[in-house]
C-alpha cells in the first residue's frame, strides 16, 4: 500500500488534536488546522513546497489569531448585570457602622454590605452596585 501526501498530513492532524485533548492546549488544535490545509493542499495537487507553505501560513495565521484572542483583558464581572442579575437590585439598609458596612436582609439570607458610593451613608433604600464574594457594594439610587 503507497501512502499519498495527504495521507500524512491527516495523520499529522490526528496526532495533533489527540495531543490537544491531552493537553488541553488549543494552541495544538490551531496547528492541527494548519495540517488539515496542507492535506487539503495535497488533496489538490499541490507540490511538497506549496503544502509546507499553505500549512505554515494557516497554521502559524491560526496560532497568531488564537493567541490575539486570549491577549484580550477579561471584563470585569463584578459589577456586570449580564454576569451577575443581583446587579441593580435595590436592598433597604436600617443601620450603618462608622467603617461605612452594614448587615442587609437580601434575597431571604443576611450579606454584608459596604458603601460604594460618595459621601456618607445613610440609611434607606440602596442599588446593588457590584458583588465581591459575599460582601454587596451598595450606592443610593438614581434620582
Amino acid at each position: 500500500m503507497d501512502w499519498t501526501a495527504s495521507t500524512w498530513w491527516w495523520l499529522g492532524t490526528a496526532a495533533l488534536v489527540a495531543a490537544e485533548l491531552a493537553t488541553g492546549t488549543f494552541y495544538l488544535l490551531m496547528l492541527a488546522i494548519g495540517t488539515a490545509a496542507a492535506a487539503l493542499a495535497a488533496h489538490a495537487g499541490l507540490g511538497h513546497i506549496g503544502q509546507y507553505t499553505i500549512g505554515a501560513l494557516i497554521g502559524i495565521g491560526a496560532v497568531a489569531l488564537w493567541h490575539q484572542r486570549r491577549g484580550r483583558p477579561i471584563t470585569d464581572t463584578t459589577a456586570n448585570p449580564d454576569v451577575n442579575l443581583d446587579i441593580g437590585s435595590r436592598v433597604r439598609v436600617e443601620a450603618w457602622t462608622g467603617d461605612g458596612t452594614a448587615r442587609v436582609h437580601y434575597r431571604g439570607a443576611a450579606w454584608d454590605a459596604r458603601f460604594a458610593g460618595q459621601g456618607t451613608p445613610q440609611p434607606g433604600e440602596h442599588v446593588i452596585r457590584a458583588v465581591l464574594g459575599n460582601q454587596l457594594q451598595l450606592d443610593r439610587p438614581a434620582a
